[in-house]
């Protein structure tokens, strides 16, 4: 690691992002259905117009990079394992489904619309898994560049708030159940905030907590297929470098598995175990994945302070479409395959 965290130039930027984090954080508590890692974003890209001294960027950087690994890490610790084999029977074969249709749509999407290979898959795991934490751990495996996760959490965020006002309309048109609702925003709805948003609004015109529950389990569910989507793309990632040093595209030769395999999904794993099979106090677990959470306020805050936003919105568009495509085609085969196996 060549940025160390107790360098005195490490320090100032993390301090920096962390005091920038803090506002962020705090609306984020106010507005949910935000969140704050979008805040940090935006509160990063504001303040990314006014120049600062160089002391700052290693410290920002780190951030970006480094606080955003361990922050995956700690979010470990908000799962069960035992819940999630009980609810994985059910929603596996949902998630197979949609996880597949999601990668499929983006990649011939992306390739039309001849959108950077980052944003592209970025925005995939996004969609087909759980939003912002899944960008977060992705990014740093591919190598993606702070615009291309400043993009995705961006395009992630706007379907999030579209689907919170949509989705409990929708559901009722349909006539789905308690369950088939929850398994139905659990698996086609990208953030969890977003999920337990259109989750209590069903439960609220229910009477009971049932949507909820069911939607929130599926969404941590959900959020265990990081661990094998990271893995899958180190593995495509360390193909694609050793093919490009091959052939001279990229210079160097000390190249290393090591360097592009994701340390840190094993820290989450580690911390799943520990989380389900050790007698932690729930309040020791919730205070860890909220620190978790805030250090990932943090490392968008840092991302945000490194992206250009005039170039941000200059190719916007194309990646809102491909986010529409991907989303849409999510929540369709969701509720196709969720038919045929008899849930709804």
């Amino acid at each position: 690691m060549k940025d160390k965290f107790f360098e005195a130039k490490t320090l100032i930027g993390i301090l920096a992002c962390f005091i920038i984090a803090i506002p962020a954080w705090l609306l984020g508590k106010q507005f949910p259905i935000i969140g704050g890692p979008v805040f940090g974003i935006l509160f990063g890209m504001i303040l990314a117009f006014a120049r600062r001294p160089a002391v700052f960027d290693k410290g920002i950087k780190f951030t970006s990079k480094y606080i955003l690994q361990y922050s995956i890490i700690l979010l470990g610790f908000e799962m069960n394992l035992f819940n999630v084999i009980k609810v994985g029977g059910q929603s596996l074969l949902v998630m197979v489904f949609t996880l597949t249709s999601s990668f499929v749509t983006a990649y011939f999407v992306g390739k039309a619309m001849k959108i950077d290979g980052n944003t592209t898959t970025l925005i995939g795991v996004g969609t087909s898994i759980c939003g912002g934490s899944a960008i977060a751990a992705t990014a740093p495996v591919i190598r993606a560049k702070d615009e291309d996760v400043a993009q995705a959490i961006s395009t992630i965020f706007l379907f999030n708030i579209i689907a919170v006002f949509i989705f409990p309309p929708l559901g009722h048109l349909i006539g789905l159940s308690d369950t088939g609702f929850g398994m139905w925003a659990g698996t086609a709805i990208n953030d969890t905030s977003s999920v337990v948003a259109a989750g209590a609004s069903w439960s609220s015109a229910a009477g009971n907590n049932t949507a909820l529950a069911f939607a929130t389990i599926v969404k941590l569910t959900r959020t265990l297929m990081i661990v094998p989507i990271t893995l899958v793309l180190a593995i495509y990632t360390s193909r694609k470098i050793a093919r490009a040093k091959a052939s001279g595209a990229e210079e160097g030769n000390n190249f290393s598995f090591a360097k592009v395999f994701p340390w840190f999904v094993l820290g989450f794993v580690l911390t799943a175990i520990l989380n389900t099979f050790l007698p932690i106090p729930a309040e020791v677990s919730e205070t860890l994945v909220m620190v978790g959470k805030f250090m990932i306020v943090m490392a968008m805050t840092a991302i945000g302070l490194n992206t250009n936003l005039k170039k941000l919105l200059t190719n916007g568009l194309k990646p809102i479409c491909l986010g529409l495509c991907c989303w849409f085609v999510v929540a369709v085969v969701s509720l196709v395959v969720q038919h045929f196996i008899g849930m709804i």
